[in-house]
């Protein structure tokens, strides 16, 4: 899919150019809402919010019932993309590809630092268990 795609208007949040995390996020924007304010309102913790944007893992179904009424979308846009849910944004000046281009490949690295910090961490854990056999 090409950035032109992504971002058409008609699409920016639909199931092809956006995941969950990804509508998640823009919803919660739209409402002024920290990651923190947000997760306090819903009753979890940040780092379970910043997993749901991040796609690492899903919200419950009551949840997400929660999210859809506190960030005025419907239940639907949150999973698919379709139905009432939050405007693309408005285009910028002629930098705004350049831009959306950088903070998409922003995105992408974040996810991947978050796959790779939990993929250490289950290394660690791993190995420490491998140490505590040879110790006892």
């Amino acid at each position: 899919m090409t950035m032109s795609e992504i971002l058409d208007d008609e699409g920016w949040f639909s199931e092809e150019a956006a995941t969950f995390g990804d509508r998640l996020a823009g919803a919660r924007e739209a409402e002024r809402l920290t990651q923190a304010e947000l997760a306090r309102r819903v009753g979890v913790k940040l780092k379970t919010l910043r997993g749901w944007e991040e796609d690492l893992n899903e919200p419950r179904a009551n949840k997400l019932q929660m999210l859809s009424g506190i960030l005025n979308v419907s239940l639907r846009w949150m999973l698919t993309g379709e139905g009432t849910g939050v405007e693309a944004p408005t285009e910028a000046p002629d930098d705004a590809p350049d831009i959306r281009d950088l903070l998409l490949e922003m995105r992408d690295i974040k996810s991947q630092m978050a796959r790779s910090s939990e993929q250490l961490a289950r290394l660690e854990k791993r190995l420490r268990k491998r140490l505590e056999g040879t110790v006892a």
